[in-house]
């Protein structure tokens, strides 16, 4: 029975890609309880051989859009054009490119919108520029709406519903389609 489960644990590790498995309790009879199973995770293997390498390529990728997911670097994604991309950019690095070459071999590929901080020009400008102008239109109603509200007299507005009190709640006939 302990064999049988041994087989099992051993062929999900293998299912699941998990390179090593073993058992903390020693083989067991049918009768004793079942052996606990201890799988180790599988070890991290380095992308770029030189690690200062790495962190100039996570630095680079930090500031790039990945294309697929829209709202995520491509360090952090981990969509099949994002991983392409940042093999590329460390090829790139490889070759001697600086990361101004890069983001500008980038930019030239994929267009501005591949750029975390796209610079300020006529295309981008709405970008840049149109959440202050949709703030400064906001708060110009909301001042508007307020000095408007303060030059109306009180019996402008609607007033409060009376309540009625409770003696008169018990009186009142109940009518169909009112509720109680």
């Amino acid at each position: 029975m302990a064999d049988a489960r041994r087989l099992i644990a051993a062929l999900l590790a293998l299912a699941i890609g998990l390179p090593a498995i073993a058992a903390d309790a020693p083989a067991a009879s049918a009768a004793s309880a079942p052996a606990t199973v201890k799988f180790e995770a599988p070890a991290a293997h380095l992308t770029a051989a030189d690690p200062a390498l790495e962190a100039r390529m996570l630095a680079i990728t930090g500031e790039l859009r990945c294309l697929v997911c829209q709202n995520q670097t491509i360090a952090d994604s981990h969509a099949d054009l994002a991983v392409d991309l940042r093999q590329e950019v460390r090829e790139l690095l490889q070759k001697g490119r600086t990361p101004d070459q890069i983001r500008q071999y980038m930019t030239a590929r994929y267009g501005d919108f591949v750029l975390y901080r796209p610079p300020l020009k006529a295309s981008t400008a709405a970008l840049w520029l149109g959440p202050a102008v949709l703030l400064t239109v906001a708060l110009a109603a909301l001042v508007a709406v307020i000095r408007r509200r303060a030059r109306l007299a009180d019996d402008a507005f609607e007033p409060e519903p009376m309540l009625p009190d409770a003696d008169e709640a018990v009186d009142a006939p109940v009518r169909p389609g009112n509720p109680a």
